[in-house]
């Protein structure tokens, strides 16, 4: 068990509060142009003061406020689809995000001021002014349209073989999980240990048709493989190899006013290793993690997610396995996203007494070299119960050092 809960999912799927990322400074730049629903567009001018780029992580939604003849209301931004959720600033630049407030019948805007306490106390007083068609249809019928009397497929650059996202319509609802790693600390039957892991919205988002969040839109499909390679071994076989499919629903993340990010996971997963006999190891669980992102400071924050399990289905092939897995688990993490990272989980059967700690350590390697490789340098230690599935009631204990695709 690596850890309690993705935050790819805070990743990813639960980012931090974007101001976090420090020193970028998000100013309200316009407010008040409508899109064709009647919703109200807020635009952002992210501002980057440092010399090296820095990256942000905007949330889904974010907690703001409209003030108005001396009256305050709380409402939600939505985040459009032409805003990436991880935009990169350049050094001394800026980039652009835009958001959008549903309008209410009920709700007056004209003249109110607005403000997103999570980015700054500045106020911009609200100038409504309808959604320009006439400069949206040009802008599509250009984007269609080829040159005169263009002859077709014939003038159009064609991806080279190698691109594999051409062709692959969905390709964009795919994205990392858990962590991705090689890691090796030598003195074990399971000296290496190897994980893979993605997961794939499974409807895509109607956000990227530019279109309001449905429900649709937090269903995922994910994937993890954790192989243990034993290296000293004739052949070096893998001793063990964990298989872990798993269908949960993601809600979207929100940011309240004092940048606190709020998202939840719940869901089914399967895990089995694979193997027929006395080897065979498999159980299934259903969970529910809520999960929450605290801004510190000087672009640390700290996320936590606790998890809550049940254990369905056939547990025949390991009977016991609640004794030294239980039915909850802790997952914490304090750092920078461009810098360094401490994550741990833990769990533990309040009726057993046993249970496991996982910690991993990890910090960009381009910024000790100076400029690439664009991997992580990546530290990991394990103590407890059930490392993997097939010894689940065997107590290890592990270091092992390597490198990180995702951490």
């Amino acid at each position: 068990m690596r850890r309690a809960i993705s935050l790819a999912a805070i990743a990813l799927a639960a980012p931090a509060a974007a101001h976090a990322a420090s020193p970028v400074e998000i100013l309200i730049s316009d407010a008040g142009q409508e899109d064709e629903t009647g919703a109200v567009l807020v635009d952002l001018r992210l501002l980057n003061d440092s010399g090296d780029p820095q990256g942000m992580a905007l949330p889904d939604r974010i907690e703001a406020q409209v003030e108005q003849s001396g009256v305050s209301r709380t409402v939600w931004l939505e985040r459009m689809a032409t805003t990436p959720p991880n935009p990169i600033i350049p050094p001394g630049g800026f980039t652009r995000a835009t958001y959008r407030l549903a309008r209410r019948t009920n709700l007056s805007l004209e003249g109110a001021a607005i403000s997103v306490p999570a980015w700054g106390t500045r106020q911009i007083t609200l100038a409504l002014r309808p959604a320009d068609q006439g400069a949206q249809i040009a802008t599509n019928t250009s984007a269609q349209s080829g040159p005169p009397n263009a002859p077709g497929l014939e003038n159009k650059a064609v991806p080279p073989p190698s691109d594999r996202s051409a062709g692959n319509a969905f390709f964009a609802n795919l994205s990392a999980y858990e962590p991705i790693y090689a890691v090796y600390g030598p003195g074990t039957d399971s000296a290496a240990r190897i994980q893979i892991s993605f997961k794939y919205q499974i409807f895509g988002t109607r956000r990227a048709q530019g279109l309001p969040l449905s429900w649709r839109d937090g269903l995922h499909f994910a994937y993890t493989q954790r192989m243990f390679w034993d290296l000293g071994a004739d052949s070096s076989p893998f001793r063990n190899i964990d298989y872990q499919p798993e269908l949960f629903y993601l809600t979207p993340s929100a940011t309240l006013t004092r940048g606190i990010s709020l998202s939840a996971q719940g869901g089914f997963r399967h895990e089995s290793n694979g193997r027929s006999g006395l080897d065979s190891r498999s159980l299934n669980t259903l969970y529910v993690a809520p999960m929450a992102a605290f801004p510190l400071g000087g672009g640390y924050r700290l996320s936590v997610a606790p998890r809550f399990s049940l254990l369905v289905g056939d547990k025949s092939d390991n009977p016991d396995i609640r004794r030294y897995r239980g039915n909850s688990s802790l997952f914490l993490e304090v750092g920078k996203d461009d810098g360094l990272r401490l994550t741990t989980s833990t769990r533990f059967s309040v009726s057993s007494g046993k249970g496991a700690l996982a910690a991993d350590l990890s910090y960009p390697l381009s910024r000790l070299l100076g400029g690439g490789p664009d991997f992580y340098l990546f530290g990991q230690s394990f103590i407890g119960y059930g490392e993997n599935l097939l010894d689940y009631d065997r107590h290890t204990t592990r270091f092992r050092l390597g490198v990180a695709l995702v951490r």
